[in-house]
């Protein structure tokens, strides 16, 4: 059996399957967290230019963007998916390496909406997408992450499944979704090593991509079902030849979507460690930023690969700076959307402190990613003190959860200044009670 068709074995007994509360609610967490993330990256270039782009496929259709306007489902999964990426506060899977909710929710949503499905079938579609993508993150790891961006390739399979779900296929027409979903599977790293507004495209184009591919699906266009697995398939391609034996071996006994990062500060994930480090460090023994003669941070290899810029000139490659965020909590402390505006990126406090930090890939703690996103940060003050502190896991991480108030506070602190704190409010009331609801009335604000 290909993995395809495990995928497509699971779907069909997920059809059939009562989703128990604990995995609803986390479901919804994922939902409220999508829209946190959607909000503030509705301005975020390329979201501007896009939605421009895309004016003649707008206002037809019976999804809906979050301005309540009509479009079709693979032009309204394109926009919301780029725009719940493009501010990068969106989930994490963090054993895929890979944003699921951006990507998946989006599809699922497009396609709700399109069917006019309840809001318990919405959720189900978000659960299957979740946790079929997450598997194959998981399977090819961390060689696929060497050089393709996840969150654009295996992204693609979360809103095939999603998609597909919410159609109703089950069997081979779920397995042919996910084959020709493989094809549509792009994103490369280096597409935001350099300043750049292509990233959020790659979750745009997963959530169409998988929209389109789980429509021709329903269709009757078959895929190559061992496109997953054969000799010149995705694996071989995209990684190293990893085993799918096992893929589908803890399907319906282990929910990924309730084990996500919810992101606490604004920026690139891999930073978060060592932001979190920082500010412990500063909390414990009091410190001001006036205080600190030098900061070195040891973290796991690709916080430093993708995390990369030095001197940081514009939004883009600050959110991906690890010496720009951790000055920015050392100095301002904390790391949100105001971190990023034009006169905080020539802060002089902040380059100040940024000049005193430096940055090395740890080992031992490098051996541990991507199951571990760790740092250890040392602080030498100007009075000759040393403070050091090892942040195993993240804020937000499974380990260090978010509670439902916190989630709650985020999803208010960025979607009030977009839609106004009445309608954030009544919004994040409906989307609790998305499993009663007879229909996806009102997520349109």
């Amino acid at each position: 059996m290909h993995a395809t068709e495990v995928f497509a074995r699971y779907a069909t007994e997920f059809h059939q399957a009562r989703l128990d509360d604990e995995v609803l609610h986390h479901a919804k967490r994922a939902v409220i967290d999508w829209y946190a993330a959607l909000f503030p990256g509705l301005a975020v270039a390329p979201m501007p230019q896009l939605r421009a782009l895309l004016a003649d496929d707008l206002d037809r259709g019976r999804a809906r963007l979050p301005d309540g306007r009509c479009a079709t489902p693979r032009v309204a999964a394109l926009l919301n998916g780029t725009a719940a990426h493009a501010a990068e506060v969106d989930d994490s899977f963090r054993d895929a390496m890979y944003h699921p909710g951006a990507a998946t929710v989006a599809a699922a949503l497009a396609i709700a909406q399109d069917g006019n499905a309840a809001g318990l079938d919405f959720l189900r579609g978000v659960v299957l997408g979740y946790e079929v993508s997450t598997r194959i993150g998981v399977v090819m790891g961390r060689p696929h992450y060497r050089h393709w961006h996840n969150t654009g390739t295996v992204g693609t399979f979360g809103a095939a499944s999603a998609a597909a779900g919410l159609l109703g296929l089950q069997g081979a027409p779920f397995a042919h979704a996910l084959a020709t979903a493989a094809t549509f599977a792009a994103g490369l790293q280096q597409a935001f090593r350099m300043d750049s507004m292509s990233k959020p495209l790659h979750a745009g184009r997963a959530a169409e991509g998988g929209v389109l591919a789980a429509q021709l699906a329903a269709q009757g266009v078959t895929g190559s079902l061992d496109v997953l697995d054969g000799e010149a398939g995705f694996g071989r391609a995209m990684s190293d030849g990893p085993d799918w034996s096992k893929v589908g071996e803890t399907l319906g006994r282990d929910f990924h979507v309730t084990r996500l990062t919810f992101k606490n500060h604004v920026g690139c994930g891999h930073t978060f460690a060592a932001i979190d480090g920082a500010l412990e460090l500063a909390r414990r023994y009091g410190l001001r930023a006036s205080d600190i003669r030098h900061v070195h941070v040891a973290t796991y290899g690709p916080a430093l690969d993708i995390a990369c810029y030095e001197d940081p000139r514009t939004e883009n490659e600050a959110r991906f700076s690890l010496r720009f965020v951790v000055a920015t909590a050392l100095v301002h402390g904390s790391v949100r959307l105001a971190a990023y505006t034009p006169e905080r990126l020539v802060d002089a406090d902040t380059r100040a402190m940024m000049a005193r930090i430096t940055a090395v890939v740890d080992p031992e703690l490098d051996a541990a990613f991507p199951g571990r996103r760790s740092a250890r940060v040392e602080i030498e003050t100007v009075d000759g003190q040393r403070h050091a502190w090892l942040q195993p896991d993240r804020k937000g991480d499974p380990e260090l959860p978010l509670s439902d108030a916190e989630l709650e506070d985020k999803f208010l602190e960025l979607a009030m200044p977009v839609i106004g704190a009445e309608r954030a409010q009544g919004l994040l009331q409906r989307l609790w009670g998305l499993d009663r609801a007879a229909d996806l009335q009102g997520l349109a604000v």
